[in-house]
């Protein structure tokens, strides 16, 4: 997704485990997937909305929202911590998904872009300038070149006024994408996986068909989703694995999908929290017309009230404990 921490101004964020798990073997090599493992991957997604948000319209000053209620059957709001707890740690960095799950995070999203070797790796960003010390386009370097970098020292940890002289590798080192399913296999308890496929990109379909194989290689206890604002790079996954949850990420609204609709095969729309503020009715919309709704960058105390008054099913943000704890005392 688009909005973030970060440090210049530029754009793109990764971090990696080399000695705390190493710049993991990408995908290369790997078997032809058979897609079962995909396949149940989705059993805990739901596809259809249960009930319908009641509103009360009869009052003409009061926004329909706020008369929004969630039923006792709904289920709590799940809490995704954007690129890690990035709030307290490098985006991407090992660190950050290690703190988001340590926080009690539902699940953790990640970007993904693929390395001129073939290799997945968690950075947000086409280029590497915002949030390294090197320069170039992700694409265009190999692993082994990413590993060199430092993806970390810009953000110094919560606990220290400086950076320290010796670099925490799990806070610099780019972030394989396969190190980070090893982490969460090894969470100790189901953690969600929304991973979003970054375009336009040199590769194109190449994205998805690494991503399909090395999640069928790597299978997880929670549930993985892939996300894009491309419906053709989702288009490719639902073509190599139909079984995985696809959620389309909107910026804007667009009269096509005002009415709740998706592009086919869809089954979570994934709204900015702007399109909440604008339009707030869309979540009841979009879960009359089956889908979910997972809404992206939620940090502010405001943005945060809403979505629980509203419904949405999944919040994306930064201080996943914050936000944990804010959903708490909401009830």
């Amino acid at each position: 997704m688009r909005q973030g921490p970060g440090p210049k101004a530029g754009g793109g964020g990764g971090r990696g485990g080399a000695a705390g798990g190493g710049a993991a073997a990408g995908c290369s090599g790997l078997p032809a997937p058979s897609f079962s493992v995909l396949t149940a991957l989705s059993s805990g997604t739901r596809q259809g909305y249960a009930g319908s948000l009641s509103h009360d319209l009869s009052d003409g000053h009061k926004p329909a929202w706020h008369h929004v209620a969630v039923t006792a059957d709904r289920k709590p709001i799940r809490v995704i911590a954007h690129r890690g707890a990035s709030e307290d740690a490098p985006e991407h960095s090992l660190a950050a998904y290690r703190k988001a799950i340590e926080d009690g995070a539902d699940g953790l999203e990640c970007d993904v872009r693929l390395t001129a070797d073939g290799h997945l790796v968690c950075v947000h960003d086409r280029r590497v300038n915002r949030t390294s010390n090197g320069r170039g386009a992700v694409s265009a370097m190999e692993l082994a070149q990413l590993a060199e970098l430092d993806f970390g020292s810009w953000k110094a940890p919560a606990d220290r006024a400086e950076t320290p002289d010796s670099a925490d590798p799990e806070r610099t080192t780019v972030l394989t994408l396969e190190r980070l399913l090893r982490l969460v296999a090894d969470a100790g308890r189901p953690v969600d996986l929304a991973i979003e496929t970054k375009h336009p990109t040199r590769w194109a379909g190449q994205v998805e068909e690494r991503l399909v194989r090395l999640l069928d290689h790597h299978p997880l206890p929670g549930e993985v989703r892939i996300m894009s604002f491309s419906a053709r790079s989702l288009r490719r996954v639902h073509l190599a694995a139909p079984g995985v949850p696809t959620v389309f990420l909107m910026q804007f609204l667009l009269p096509r999908h005002r009415s709740g609709r998706l592009p086919p095969g869809n089954g979570i729309a994934g709204p900015g929290i702007r399109i909440l503020r604008r339009d707030p009715e869309y979540v009841a919309r979009a879960h009359r017309a089956g889908h979910e709704v997972h809404v992206w960058t939620v940090d502010d105390e405001p943005d945060v009230e809403l979505c629980a008054q509203l419904g949405v099913d999944a919040v994306i943000t930064n201080r996943p404990r914050t936000v944990r704890d804010q959903l708490a005392r909401l009830g």
